[in-house]
């Protein structure tokens, strides 16, 4: 097979094993919340093989346009690094015997299949437990592993629609807005690398390996836990309030005369200082401004008057004034902004490779430094397939020296 996927040897002082490093983990995950689990386990330094349908693969590798250099889905490329790829078919015997070799020799396996998919071939998790007592297995799924829509299959949008998340986003009396990036899919799979991480720790302890369940409708809840908790608490319908944020008053994004800007007025303090930066000391002697609580009660009539206020200036001159007076002020940067400014670039969270296919490519690096220093890119996003021999040859060779034993 070609080395496409192989980049730039890093530099030496990025060369040291990730902590996962001599972890092999089983990647029967596709889309968005279970890839991006294992890529995080992969850039910690694990063996991560990613099982896929012959012919298609993962079918983020279809998503698209845009795709870089014509040919590779977007989605799935910042899925997808530090991974090997074999195809395998799960409808033959064949492929469901290759799979039980590769639970064999798994530290980790992580799944989002629809449920039941891999009850139907004969591995549910007892089944998997009993073949392989180690493993940490971690099942990715929509609703849980228990209650009347275990079984359901589900994606970020309807997640976000079902949990009340799109209830509360957007702007009040408009329609409901849904969050525009995958956040309750890179969620869960943030709760997973948690959760294997966790399971990892205790069967160093133990030698035992255990069962992990996350899903999205739990991301949600936790995420929308003071929503929630303000309806526990009041019974009363948490409002839409757009940019704002719960039960803080000024607290969101206005119009200047060439941008927008986001204000953080979070405390009396500096709610003081704004009205101080922006020469409207008037504001303090109001009496429905006179506290925060006042003011979220009171805020659609103060955003009226701040946003009037705002209006009147620059983004450069809000960003002069407020940052000199201490409250918390930024531009609503264009993406173009974002991957140009200075402080992006400090941070190194933008990986910049010279691909052996595509050429001039970028990949967004995982936002972990322990001393100083970033995971490597050990592995490019696979070609389908790409590693087929390689891990057929590995699995031949165990079962060969097993047999020895």
């Amino acid at each position: 097979m070609t080395q496409a996927s192989t980049p730039p040897a890093p530099d030496a002082a990025e060369q040291v094993p990730g902590s996962l490093s001599g972890i092999r983990v089983l990647d029967l995950t596709g889309n968005v919340a279970g890839p991006f689990a294992t890529q995080v386990l992969g850039d910690l330094g694990a063996d991560v093989i990613k099982v896929e349908r012959p012919g298609s693969g993962d079918d983020t590798r279809g998503w698209g346009p845009p795709f870089w250099g014509g040919e590779e889905g977007l989605t799935f490329a910042s899925l997808n690094r530090n991974k090997r790829s074999i195809t395998v078919d799960l409808k033959s015997p064949e492929g469901v015997e290759l799979l039980r070799e590769l639970i064999g020799t798994a530290d980790v396996v992580v799944q989002n299949l629809r449920p039941g998919a891999l009850d139907r071939i004969g591995l549910d998790w007892p089944t998997i437990r009993e073949l392989n007592p180690r493993v940490v297995y971690c099942a990715m799924t929509g609703f849980g592993p228990e209650g009347p829509r275990a079984t359901d299959p589900a994606y970020d949008p309807l997640m976000q629609a079902f949990s009340g998340l799109m209830s509360v986003t957007g702007e009040d009396g408009r329609p409901p807005v849904r969050i525009p990036v995958s956040i309750l899919d890179k969620g869960t799979g943030m709760w997973a690398v948690i959760g294997i991480l966790d399971a990892l720790r205790t069967r160093d302890a133990t030698g035992r390996g255990a069962r992990v369940d996350v899903s999205l409708l739990d991301t949600a809840l936790t995420w929308e836990a003071t929503q929630l908790m303000t309806y526990l608490s009041e019974g009363k319908l948490p409002p839409r309030l757009g940019s704002g944020s719960p039960g803080v008053a000024p607290y969101g994004a206005f119009a200047a005369t060439d941008g927008d800007v986001v204000i953080a007025a979070g405390n009396q303090r500096l709610w003081e200082a704004l009205c101080s930066a922006l020469d409207t000391p008037q504001w303090l002697e109001l009496a429905e401004y006179a506290d925060n609580a006042a003011r979220f009660a009171n805020r659609a009539a103060l955003n009226e008057l701040l946003a009037a206020e705002v209006a009147r200036y620059s983004v450069s001159e809000l960003l002069a004034r407020l940052t000199a007076a201490g409250v918390p002020v930024n531009p609503i940067n264009t993406v173009d902004l974002v991957v140009d400014d200075p402080q992006v670039a400090a941070l190194g969270s933008i990986e910049r490779i010279d691909h052996p296919r595509l050429g001039d490519y970028a990949l967004i690096r995982t936002p972990i430094s322990v001393d100083g220093r970033r995971s490597p890119t050990r592995l490019l996003p696979p070609q389908l397939g790409e590693h087929d021999d390689e891990v057929r040859r590995e699995v031949r060779a165990g079962a060969e020296e097993g047999a020895r034993r």
